[in-house]
């Protein structure tokens, strides 16, 4: 009986010429398109510099913030209140001013260059003000270097020549970076895309399944059959794991291929993960499916549910930095644990054994749903 039932779903499936279609260039799009329009990499500043001093220190300092790539240089206008009005209305990202009297406070050691922001996005003027700052500690290097600025006093006990020499070399920090050693952002999201890919595709295609019978009418044809609740579940999910993993194997082979990014850990883990998560969608919304009457309403339904994945899953900020409420939600958020699993693999090679709670987490919820969705499937009955 079961065999008959896929092969009606396979039809019914392949029968919409769209779906292969989107199979073919979803993934195509998510994985080239998504990583660079989602890049939190800040670029392209306008910057508007209010130089007072006019002096020859300060045009090295507009000329060493001009050459900086993440900045543009917008202007330099001749007063703060002209520099306010272009970034209320939106040409100027950041204000840079400098002093009167900078050459001589620079001399002196207490020069102190201003920046503004507009912090309407806070990361964006964060980022902003830490590359100013940056830069303008880099230029105070320079003129240490080529002692243009005062020497502090100098310690009891300690020559001039000493404390220079320390000034000249202050501390340094050496960082290395573990897993992405380029920081290339897009190696950290194309886990999460390829995620986010399962979650859309198994999870909106699933939903229209039953609903779509009821409005046919072929359900009631179904419902007085010899068919058992989990026989039909197990008909109406085995398609989708079957286009969940083709379209794994699709998005794997394009990440591979296009940015060099393969799975650094066990590639059996990775679709041991990947087929518990489509079962827990895909059940998931084969209970929509079941109790909604129409396909408007299971579409609003779980676009509600696929939205409150996404957003409580750590993909856009991190779960450990979400109130304890929304905490408490990520916890049984199959996408969030489902996501780290990719991100572990991919990046660092994590072994099976290193994901048991991910690992758990998923095979709770895939039991757990699968069972509601013949339960619901009972009901209809």
């Amino acid at each position: 009986m079961l065999r008959y039932l896929l092969a009606k779903e396979f039809k019914q499936l392949f029968r919409n010429t769209f779906l292969p279609k989107l199979f073919l260039f979803m993934p195509l799009m998510m994985v080239l398109v998504f990583p660079h329009a989602a890049n939190q990499e800040v670029r392209h500043l306008s910057v508007v510099v209010v130089d007072h001093a006019g002096g020859v220190l300060s045009r090295r300092l507009v000329e060493k913030v001009r050459a900086t790539p993440q900045f543009d240089l917008r202007a330099a206008v001749p007063s703060f209140a002209h520099a306010l009005r272009l970034v209320e209305e939106g040409d100027a990202d950041l204000i840079l001013e400098i002093p009167r009297g900078f050459e001589r406070e620079v001399r002196e050691g207490r020069a102190v260059v201003a920046v503004a922001a507009n912090a309407v996005n806070g990361t964006k003027a964060g980022l902003g003000v830490g590359y100013c700052s940056q830069v303008v500690a880099d230029f105070g290097q320079r003129l240490v270097a080529e002692g243009k600025v005062r020497a502090a006093d100098t310690p009891s006990g300690a020559s001039t020549d000493a404390v220079t020499a320390v000034r000249q070399r202050p501390l340094t920090l050496a960082p290395r970076y573990l897993f992405n050693p380029t920081l290339d952002y897009k190696h950290y999201m194309i886990p999460a895309i390829i995620a986010m890919l399962l979650v859309l595709v198994v999870g909106f295609l699933p939903t229209f399944n039953i609903v779509g019978e009821k409005e046919r009418g072929t359900m009631e044809q179904i419902n007085v059959s010899p068919i058992r609740p989990s026989t039909f579940v197990l008909s109406k999910l085995i398609p989708y794991w079957c286009v969940g993993l083709f379209l794994l194997v699709y998005a794997l082979l394009l990440a591979g291929v296009c940015y060099g990014l393969w799975p650094q850990g066990s590639v059996a883990a990775l679709f041991l993960f990947a087929m518990l998560f489509i079962l827990i969608v895909s059940s998931l919304a084969l209970v929509v499916s079941c109790h909604s009457d129409t396909m408007q309403s299971a579409a609003m339904l779980m676009y509600f549910f696929l939205i409150l994945f996404i957003l409580m899953s750590g993909l856009l900020t991190p779960v450990a930095s979400m109130p304890d409420w929304a905490q408490w939600v990520a916890a049984v958020n199959p996408f969030r644990y489902f996501m780290e699993a990719m991100r572990s693999l991919y990046l660092k090679g994590a072994s099976p054994a290193d994901l048991r709670l991910p690992l758990a987490a998923l095979a709770t919820m895939a039991a757990a749903s699968g069972t509601w969705a013949a339960l619901s499937y009972r009901k209809q009955g």
